[in-house]
């Protein structure tokens, strides 16, 4: 799970940041206030990378899912890409878990022949 929600995230970095780039150009506010969202955001976007496997890493994920959406009422493109993302971050998720079951059946399974 780690891997897949991993590689969403960092495609949302990018995202994010181009998306602050388009804020700057047509809205009403400062450099200073997109950048300090934005920024945030992308920093959160990496920190989470790491904190996947900790207890309520998933959970800020989805926080930062949210956020993405929202942003759509600065950039309108991002409520399309802010829905495309949660679908990912969903999928990740999802998918993740069953991969990551799979391995651990996977490797249960070695053991015992081994044993045997």
């Amino acid at each position: 799970m780690r891997m897949l929600c991993a590689s969403t995230l960092i495609g949302e970095f990018f995202v994010i940041g181009f998306a602050g780039l388009v804020a700057m150009q047509t809205s009403d506010l400062s450099a200073g206030t997109v950048w300090a969202v934005s920024g945030t955001a992308m920093v959160v976007s990496v920190l989470l990378c790491g904190m996947l496997t900790r207890p309520g890493g998933v959970q800020l994920g989805w926080l930062l899912q949210i956020g993405l959406v929202l942003s759509g009422f600065i950039v309108p493109m991002m409520f399309i890409l802010g829905v495309v993302f949660g679908g990912l971050w969903w999928a990740s998720v999802h998918f993740g878990r069953k991969i990551d079951e799979a391995k651990a059946r996977f490797v249960a399974a070695a053991a015992e022949a081994e044993a045997a």
